[in-house]
């Protein structure tokens, strides 16, 4: 592969010489990294990077899940953000394998997208790394303080909807539901995404149902009119959130969090449900 021995060459002669450049492997990375102080150094991003737009705009290099190597290669990295359970252990060795510098990074809670900020920050000294750590637990917990003493609503956080999916305590999705005052009542799924019932739907009986706008709309009114028994059947009681926002490891995910807190407080404020006859 003579494509290969030259931008290896390349990079070797390059070397320590050049000013850092970035290529993440997920869109929170890139977003994490421009949160820091340090967008300008990135040079090369995956499928589906779509803020801050000076991210948005960069070249792809593939997506969370496989990496066209020689586009990555040509961008002449000096470090390689990877996703520590999404992107491939594969391609991670591959790339190791090739004299990559990579950093691997895992965020397993909402407090480890500060931490992971600071990791990031400081492996490439950027300039806003405390500042930015800073902003984020603030507000983080600010957002815990208002709403710790809501009236707890079981919640079915729901994509899809031939079979239905739900998710269960390990998603971040669970804990931003726990933080608005919600009970995730399919936390205990075995798996992180699994598909569920409509027996299982009515078994749990959810007050409100969570979803994305990024679903099909009409395909969840068509599924709720299946069950007039449940409150969510009424659209008043299912609070659709940005899903760009809140399933995004990064400080983002802080905008759709308290998008589904105000969301979940609409419905609190509604009168009993009464089931249809």
């Amino acid at each position: 592969m003579r494509w290969l021995r030259g931008l290896l060459l390349v990079l070797c002669c390059a070397g320590a010489h050049a000013s850092e450049r970035i290529v993440a492997l997920a869109p929170h990375l890139a977003e994490l990294t421009c949160a820091v102080g340090a967008c300008e150094r990135l040079v090369g991003v995956v499928a589906y990077t779509d803020a801050p737009a000076q991210a948005a705009r960069l070249p792809q290099v593939g997506d969370a899940y496989g990496v066209n190597l020689e586009a990555l290669l040509r961008l002449q990295p000096d470090l390689v953000l990877a996703w520590d359970g999404g992107t491939p252990a594969a391609v991670i060795e591959r790339l190791r394998g090739l004299g990559l510098a990579v950093e691997t990074v895992a965020i397993r809670d909402l407090d480890g997208i500060g931490a992971a900020m600071v990791r990031i920050g400081e492996r490439i000294d950027a300039p806003d790394t405390a500042r930015a750590a800073a902003d984020y637990r603030r507000r983080l917990h600010e957002l815990r303080a208002r709403y710790r003493d809501r009236r707890r609503l079981r919640a079915f956080y729901q994509t899809e909807t031939a079979p239905a999916f739900s998710i269960n305590r390990r998603s971040p999705i669970h804990e931003a539901l726990s933080l608005c005052g919600a009970k995730n009542v399919f936390a205990d799924l075995p798996a992180l995404a699994a598909a569920v019932s409509l027996e299982a739907v009515i078994a749990a009986r959810p007050e409100v149902v969570v979803h994305t706008q990024q679903e099909d709309q009409q395909a969840m009114a068509r599924y709720w009119a299946r069950l007039p028994q449940l409150p969510p059947s009424d659209p008043r009681r299912r609070v659709v959130v940005d899903g760009n926002t809140l399933t995004r490891q990064s400080p983002r995910m802080l905008d759709g969090i308290a998008e589904l807190c105000e969301g979940l407080d609409r419905v609190r404020a509604l009168e009993p449900f009464n089931a249809a006859k």
